[in-house]
C-alpha cells in the first residue's frame, strides 16, 4: 500500500509543481519592469507574537530569525538578483526580525516603516493601520522600480487576506490609478 501511494505521489507531483513554476517565472518577468510591490512575510523566527517583555528597541525580548530563517532571507535576495529584479526601495517594520531579514536581502538600503510593525497584540489599531498602509502604496511611483516590504503576517493578511508563511512573499501590481491588484505568491526561498 505505502508503495502504491509513494508511486502516485512520483506521478502526480509533476502537476502540482509545474504550473507553479510557471506562475512564479511569469511573477519574476513581471517584477523586472517595475511598478510592483513585494510584500515579505520576515523569514522563519520560531514561535508565535512576542514575549511579555516584548521592547520594541530590545531584540532579546523579541521572537528573532533562527539560522534557517536567515538562509531564507539571504536565498531570497539570491533570487531577487538572479532575475535581475530593480529594487528600488526595501521598506521594513521595526521589529528586529523584519530588520535583519531586510538587512539580509541585501538589495537597497533599509527603511524602517512603522505602518510596517505588527499589530497582533492589539488587532483595535489594525484597521487604522492597513488605511495608512494603502495610502502609503497609493502614493508609490508607478513607473519606478519594485518595492520590497518587509512585515508580519498580520499585516499581510489585514491588507490582501493571504496568510503567509514565513518568508512566503505576496506581490502586488501597482495600478495607473492608484491602486494595487494582487499578482500572486512566491514560497519562501
Amino acid at each position: 500500500m505505502r508503495l502504491t501511494q509513494a508511486l502516485l505521489t512520483l506521478l502526480l507531483l509533476p502537476l502540482f509543481t509545474v504550473p507553479a513554476l510557471a506562475a512564479e517565472d511569469a511573477l519574476w518577468s513581471a517584477l523586472k519592469e517595475g511598478g510592483h510591490v513585494v510584500l515579505v512575510r520576515h523569514a522563519l523566527a520560531p514561535g508565535t507574537g512576542d514575549p511579555s517583555n516584548f521592547a520594541l528597541d530590545d531584540c532579546s525580548t523579541q521572537r528573532n530569525l533562527n539560522d534557517t530563517g536567515r538562509r531564507q532571507a539571504r536565498d531570497t535576495g539570491d533570487a531577487f538578483r538572479a532575475h535581475d529584479v530593480p529594487v528600488s526601495r526595501v521598506l521594513t517594520s521595526q521589529w528586529c526580525r523584519c530588520v535583519e531579514t531586510a538587512e539580509l536581502l541585501d538589495l537597497a538600503p533599509v527603511e524602517e516603516e512603522p505602518l510596517l510593525n505588527s499589530f497582533f497584540r492589539d488587532r483595535s489599531r489594525g484597521p487604522a493601520q492597513i488605511a495608512g498602509l494603502e495610502d502609503l502604496i497609493a502614493g508609490l511611483p508607478r513607473d519606478g522600480g519594485t518595492v520590497v516590504m518587509v512585515t508580519h503576517q498580520v499585516v499581510i493578511t489585514g491588507l490582501t487576506d493571504v496568510f503567509p508563511a514565513s518568508g512566503e512573499m505576496v506581490v502586488l501590481r501597482l495600478d495607473p490609478g492608484g491602486g494595487w491588484t494582487q499578482a500572486g505568491r512566491m514560497a519562501a526561498r
